[in-house]
């Protein structure tokens, strides 16, 4: 009766909540914070709303009110990444070389990344099995991207400027698979990082090149107009 007694008070007794440290933050930090750190542990297809809101500390209403996806919470990811990369811009790189400048932007990226090396790790791995979020990763890479070749000092407007940040963003994703193995030093990525910027300088003169076709195209066209004007003037004048 003793032991019964026992086992029936243990059953009734609830067990002690471990201390969990209260989240810090504006709401929609601690969303972010909680999403990205989910991602270390889980793929982003298995990750969901609910789960974002328990780790973050907020109720679905307050989660709802900030973001309507996971994918929303990790374009605000990448969103404050930009901000903090665009505002560590070094004066000091400012005559240097446009290759030079460009490196300095993405090594600085790479470094505020390292906080969740994991969390971009389990991104490239979905990435690889799914292409459409393969495509929206990529859409907000371009986006990126165009934000850093302007804090290069490189263009980024129009359809030049598009297709230089949509080989910048393939380029980086390149960077990143390597980074997630390499070790504290980041040996490795400076030599990937410096490996994959040689050969997007050469797609880029090639692309100068082409483009230059084009314009001395509708040169020769315009002045072709020019001369045939001239010659019906002329010919106008003549017959006057």
């Amino acid at each position: 009766m003793a032991r019964k007694a026992t086992r029936s008070k243990a059953r009734r007794s609830p067990p002690r909540a471990k201390a969990v440290a209260a989240p810090s933050g504006t709401p929609r930090e601690r969303i972010v914070e909680a999403f990205m750190a989910l991602l270390t542990e889980q793929p982003i297809e298995r990750i969901g709303l609910a789960e974002i809101a328990e780790r973050a500390g907020v109720t679905l209403a307050d989660l709802r009110g900030e973001f309507g996806t996971p994918l929303a919470i990790l374009a605000a990811h990448v969103k404050e990444l930009d901000r903090k990369v665009l505002a560590e811009v070094d004066p000091d790189m400012a005559d240097e070389s446009p290759r030079e400048r460009l490196f300095d932007v993405l090594m600085r990226r790479i470094e505020l990344l390292g906080a969740h090396k994991e969390a971009v790790r389990s991104l490239l791995r979905s990435a690889r099995r799914d292409p459409p979020l393969a495509l929206a990763l990529n859409a907000m890479a371009v986006r990126s991207q165009q934000w850093m070749l302007t804090s290069a000092g490189i263009g980024a407007a129009g359809p030049k400027g598009m297709v230089r940040a949509q080989g910048l963003a393939l380029l980086f994703a390149n960077v990143l698979r390597t980074w997630v193995d390499d070790d504290d030093d980041n040996t490795q990525t400076l030599a990937a990082l410096d490996r994959e910027l040689a050969r997007g300088q050469r797609f880029a003169g090639l692309l100068d090149d082409l483009c230059r076709i084009p314009q001395a195209a509708c040169n020769l066209r315009q002045r072709m107009r020019s001369s045939r004007r001239g010659r019906r003037s002329r010919g106008e004048a003549e017959a006057a």
